[in-house]
């Protein structure tokens, strides 16, 4: 894969081989990062489980201090009164039928949906449109609830959700190059806390591989697993 100019200096300013901790591999990122538009700082975790095997699938969410930087559209599918509820606790949009039509239209303008869990037969059908887009609610990370009120602001708060994938390892955004350190670091120790606490008792040897951070555009720093317990 061919660099940039940009690319090859940043990595002469940190010694790519070394591991660091979180807070001076937050320092080197936010040293490093060149890109003209606000870059987000992104996490990777490889984990030592295997993703076949549904006991070892971690997933889970966690509400990062600082959250991520942007804020999240987010569609509440519910009937009334829970569809006022929703409005009235800061969602973007609240409804059923015109939603699931619009979604069928090709609608994308949304980053979470939440859902009553009495029209999740309705939302089930979206599952081939939803899915893949990561968007289909689940009651693991609470996006199925009564409590549709609360969800919403937890997600707008900076609450986000995270899978490990095929190859074993957790991707995420723990906020943006611009964030003050101390905040960043402490959003990446939160989200590396949460991994710790979700390893699956059926998993043998090491839980976490490695941990490296990076801005959108920027190179890879590695972070010391030892941070996250296990």
């Amino acid at each position: 894969m061919a660099h940039g100019k940009k690319f090859k200096n940043a990595v002469k300013k940190f010694d790519a081989k070394k591991i660091y901790s979180v807070d001076d591999a937050v320092g080197i990122i936010k040293n490093i990062a060149s890109a003209k538009f606000t870059e987000s700082v992104d996490i990777a975790v490889r984990l030592g489980v295997d993703p076949k095997k549904a006991d070892q699938a971690v997933r889970g969410t966690v509400a990062l201090p600082h959250g991520i930087g942007k804020s999240v559209r987010v569609l509440v599918m519910a009937k009334p009164p829970k569809d006022a509820e929703a409005k009235a606790a800061g969602a973007d949009h609240a409804g059923l039928e015109e939603y699931v039509e619009k979604i069928k239209g090709g609608w994308a303008d949304i980053d979470v949906i939440i859902a009553t869990p009495d029209v999740m037969v309705e939302v089930g059908k979206l599952g081939k449109i939803l899915g893949p887009r990561g968007l289909m609610p689940n009651p693991k990370s609470g996006t199925v609830t009564l409590d549709v009120a609360t969800a919403v602001k937890e997600v707008k708060a900076g609450k986000i959700e995270f899978r490990v994938d095929k190859a074993g390892v957790l991707h995420s955004t723990v906020g943006k190059v611009n964030f003050e350190k101390e905040k960043l670091g402490e959003n990446i120790k939160a989200f590396l806390a949460t991994v710790g606490k979700l390893k699956p008792s059926t998993s043998k040897g090491q839980y976490v591989k490695s941990i490296f951070i990076s801005t959108t555009m920027g190179p890879s720093v590695q972070i010391d697993r030892t941070v996250v317990q296990s």
